[in-house]
């Protein structure tokens, strides 16, 4: 472990004069917020988790960091990162007061709803940890395959109980996220989580992590007068008594005062060290054993620089600090959610020198502190976002498949592999896949675009197989260790890649559809930060049925559709994948575009029905109406015979034709909808009902489900059938005003057939002929 030494830094009185400011309000943004009249619940805000930060954030944004550089805010430090904006220019002084209020400043950074946040949303702990360590893998994969981008810093800063979330572990073992030299973390070392002070010993610990994990690993643990003080006569023991300390006795000294906190300190301690304090009076003493390094403006200037100088591994930087620094409530086991009185405010203004007129009062523009903040403010501030480039996406990839049977999951890996020869998108592609990249027919695609290392190494006749897998810079898959939330948080960093690189690329990725759940955080958090990317789950559903329960997702399908952000399609033929894939990449680049997620099975289907609906509805059409969330897969004649709408989606549409054969020969005319997106149905119908209860009048647009089923055949029963469960088409009926009854998966899945399991779960074509006479009669009895 390297521990940075102190050298020449910039004027440190200019900066503790800054941090000071910073400190004050970052304090008051939080106090306002929750002294707002009319307020029914708790505000919050972190004032004591605010203050431990305030001399990292001051040394990093005010002499460390350039405006090329990408920083991921700890989550409950966003009021010293609005301070830092204000001080320098870019945040007005109108949104001081805004912080979690409507259109004011979020409760954490957020790149999507705050006025000054440009690189990271934080707030899930642990994620915005590891969000520019890929941010910087993507810096480095852009660079490789396109022109190489100003040097940038990426640079992580996060409470040590982040530390306890296991993405950041998963993120820092898999071998992609090493040799990125531009990375750091820098961690606040306050010992202290929502709840509890932490073992001394995990400190320890997370060091030795990062170590073996081969990181350099610098520290800022004791400030400069405790240092001084080492250097005297008894100063090694003082150093060894102070470093044997558990956590839980060094907060505790926070809770006595005078005499009884000298009596707490030395207890246990070595003659030398009693010598050795006995020329300082109580709160001398204290003073002395509270100078820890992460306050020390010059100490961690000087570890940042070490950093740099690490060129060929990520760097972490423990800084020991004290939360609620600066604070009545520092150091105080219980004071996470502590606020200040309102006399306490008060003294802190005044200490600040400011009062009730001139609290938010920037610098004076002709004072050092003034220069300063003018001078990075117009380095570092965020220049306007410039829009992503369109690219010529074909609609799509390759001709119509009209026979033959083929499934989703092959249609897809066949449409990947086309679009790698065209121009401006092949080069632009890029696909991840965590461990799963030939099992999900990914294999064409890496046999034409390579798969990607930052370095040329031994491929070991990897390229000479069937599946060449020969590692270079040039490759444009990048594959990763099996874990789903580092594939989801790749996703969403190469899904920025235009707005942190100037580069607009076209993420891919592919994951087993149940698995999905496992990445469900990271994969949140990537929409919540407006990345695209297109991700295919599969396979999908109970379909998959001699692998069992484990590996059939059930699920995933409500989750598709309920993710803001994100269209859910579930294709059931080959050149439905072709579209839509090819409309999900397209999408990526407009401005009201959004993310794409495919939800794909390996079970084959004849292609025979697709054939026949774009013979009858004519190729473009049918396009159309695919890409608008379905279609009539199988339209029934309008006779004086019982009726039925089956409505499908994926791969249920062979149940639901022969359901719909089996009803013709009862009597029963049975028409067929193929659902490619429900999601985008469901939208249409739920828009028309949000536009009119918003603005108070009638809205008679119809929607899409209204399309599907026309008006002379909606009195008719509907039965839904779905390889997932049964809820996620459950609004059916109530969309189109008829009775209905929905079928899926409500139960795990088991080793069987495919025919064994759709019978098990109750979404056979037997069970859909079932249900669908049950319908019948419930209506006709009815009426």
């Amino acid at each position: 472990m390297k521990t940075a030494p102190v050298g020449a830094v910039p004027d440190l009185e200019v900066l503790d004069t800054i941090q000071r400011r910073l400190l004050w309000l970052a304090t008051r943004i939080v106090d306002v917020a929750n002294r707002r009249e009319g307020l029914e619940v708790k505000v919050g805000g972190h004032q004591a988790s605010s203050a431990s930060m305030v001399s990292i954030m001051t040394a990093l944004w005010f002499a460390h960091i350039d405006g090329n550089d990408k920083v991921a805010v700890k989550p409950h430090a966003s009021p010293v990162y609005h301070a830092i904006k204000y001080l320098t220019g870019e945040l007005d002084r109108s949104y001081l007061t805004t912080l979690r209020k409507r259109g004011g400043l979020q409760a954490y950074p957020s790149r999507t709803k705050d006025p000054d946040v440009a690189d990271f949303s934080t707030g899930s702990v642990g994620l915005g940890a590891v969000a520019p360590l890929f941010s910087a893998l993507v810096r480095r994969y852009a660079d490789a395959h396109f022109e190489a981008s100003p040097q940038a810093r990426f640079i992580a800063t996060v409470g040590d109980a982040e530390l306890d979330e296991g993405n950041v572990w998963e993120a820092i073992a898999d071998p992609v996220t090493h040799g990125l030299g531009n990375f750091t973390m820098v961690v606040d070392l306050n010992r202290q989580s929502l709840d509890r002070v932490i073992p001394d010993i995990a400190a320890i610990r997370l060091k030795s992590f990062f170590g073996h994990a081969g990181w350099h690993v610098a520290e800022a643990k004791y400030g400069t007068r405790l240092r001084r003080l080492f250097s005297e006569p008894g100063g090694d023991a003082l150093r060894a008594h102070i470093d044997d300390m558990p956590n839980e006795a060094y907060q505790a000294l926070f809770t006595f005062t005078g005499a009884e906190r000298r009596k707490k300190f030395l207890q246990g301690a070595d003659a030398a060290v009693r010598r050795l304090t006995d020329g300082f009076d109580d709160e001398e003493l204290f003073a002395h054993v509270t100078d820890l390094g992460g306050h020390d403006l010059g100490q961690l200037i000087d570890c940042f620089k070490a950093c740099d100088i690490e060129a060929d591994r990520p760097s972490v930087v423990f800084a020991y600090t004290i939360k609620g620094w600066g604070l009545p409530m520092a150091g105080d086991p219980l004071n996470h959610a502590v606020l200040l009185s309102p006399e306490q405010i008060d003294a802190l203004r005044a200490e600040a020198g400011l009062t009730v007129e001139t609290e938010f009062d920037r610098f004076d523009p002709d004072s050092p502190e003034g220069r300063v903040c003018a001078a990075v403010g117009s380095d570092i501030n965020n220049p306007p976002p410039v829009p992503r480039p369109r690219l010529d996406v074909p609609s799509a990839a390759g001709p119509a498949t009209l026979r033959g049977k083929v499934s989703t999951q092959e249609a897809f890996g066949r449409t990947l592999t086309r679009l790698a020869d065209v121009p401006e998108v092949g080069k632009r592609l890029v696909t991840t896949a965590p461990d799963v990249s030939i099992s999900t027919n990914l294999g064409g695609w890496v046999n034409k675009r390579g798969v990607y290392w930052h370095e040329h190494r031994d491929d070991h006749g990897g390229a000479e197989r069937l599946l060449r897998w020969a590692p270079s810079p040039e490759g444009q898959h990048i594959e990763l260790g099996l874990s789903e939330m580092n594939m989801f948080m790749l996703l969403g960093q190469l899904g920025l890649s235009h707005d942190h690189h100037g580069q607009h690329l076209l993420p891919v990725g592919t994951v087993y559809d149940p698995f999905v759940l496992r990445g469900l955080d990271a994969f949140i958090y990537s929409l919540y930060n407006d990345a695209r990317f297109v991700v295919a789950g599969t396979p999908s559903g109970i379909t998959l049925a001699p692998e069992g329960g484990a590996h059939q997702s059930t699920v995933t399908a409500g989750v598709g559709a309920e993710l803001p952000g994100l269209t859910y399609l579930e294709p059931a033929y080959a050149t439905e994948v072709d579209w839509l894939l090819c409309a999900a990449l397209d999408g990526l680049s407009r401005p009201d575009g959004e993310s794409a997620y495919l939800r794909l099975s390996t079970r084959p289907l004849d292609q025979a029905p697709f054939a026949a609906a774009a013979e009858r509805l004519g190729a473009d059409e049918l396009r159309r109406q695919v890409l608008s969330g379905g279609y009539r897969l199988r339209p029934a004649p309008l006779t004086d015979r019982p009726g039925v709408t089956i409505v499908t989606t994926g791969v249920m549409a062979p149940e639901a034709l022969a359901a719909a054969d089996a009803l013709g020969e009862e009597g029963v005319d049975a028409a067929v909808v193929h659902l490619t997106s429900p999601d985008l149905v469901y939208r249409s119908w739920q828009g028309t009902y949000r536009t009119a209860a918003a603005t108070a009048t009638v809205v008679r647009r119809p929607s899409r489900m209204h399309q599907l089923i026309p008006p002379e055949e909606r009195h008719r029963p509907v039965v839904s059938v779905h390889d997932a469960s049964s809820h996620a088409l459950a609004w059916l009926g109530a969309a189109v005003g008829a009775r209905h009854i929905p079928l899926g998966v409500d139960r795990f899945g088991e080793s069987g057939t495919i025919a064994d399991l759709h019978a098990i779960a109750g979404i056979s074509a037997g069970d859909i002929v079932n249900a669908a006479l049950i319908a019948i009669y419930e209506s006709t009895d009815s009426a």
